[in-house]
């Protein structure tokens, strides 16, 4: 369920219009704001490039967006999370909850094949202000692949 391309580790659950998205994204040397950044700062843009080390959160709700970086935020802890999701869907019969730092999906039953998701978006800087985006149903099936693809990119 990967709306957007993402280079690094990215979990999307939703749809073109109405995710919410774990992403650790990468810099391409080829990007031209990596290569004016290197050069400004003297340097090969491959030196700018391969893994970035800090999450983000992204979040689209009926074509508004917004996003925020999670700093601090290690590999670990996505892992664990999409895991718990990963259990919620092949486990549960019913809904369930899957409960993260920042991100908390409730997700129902949606048909025979799928689930539907509230996802409750908490940002580390704004806690008053928590964002909630509803996802139309997702097909289990796709969701398992895209955890399992989310998986491998962090073993």
């Amino acid at each position: 369920m990967s709306p957007l391309a993402v280079g690094g580790p990215a979990l999307f659950i939703g749809t073109d219009t109405d995710y919410v998205a774990l992403v650790r994204p990468e810099l391409d040397p080829a990007d031209p704001g990596v290569r004016l950044a290197a050069e400004q700062a003297g340097v090969a843009p491959e030196e700018f490039a391969g893994p970035g080390d800090t999450w983000a959160v992204l979040v689209e709700h009926g074509g508004q967006g917004d996003g925020f970086e999670l700093p601090g935020v290690r590999d670990a802890e996505p892992v664990l999370f999409a895991e718990r999701l990963r259990a919620g869907l092949t486990a549960a019969d019913g809904p369930f909850t899957v409960d993260g730092a920042v991100l908390r999906l409730d997700a129902r039953p949606a048909g025979a094949d799928g689930y539907a998701f509230t996802a409750h978006v908490t940002p580390p800087d704004d806690a008053a202000t928590p964002l909630t985006v509803e996802t139309g149903p997702l097909p289990v099936a796709a969701l398992l692949a895209d955890l399992d693809a989310f998986l491998g990119s962090l073993a």
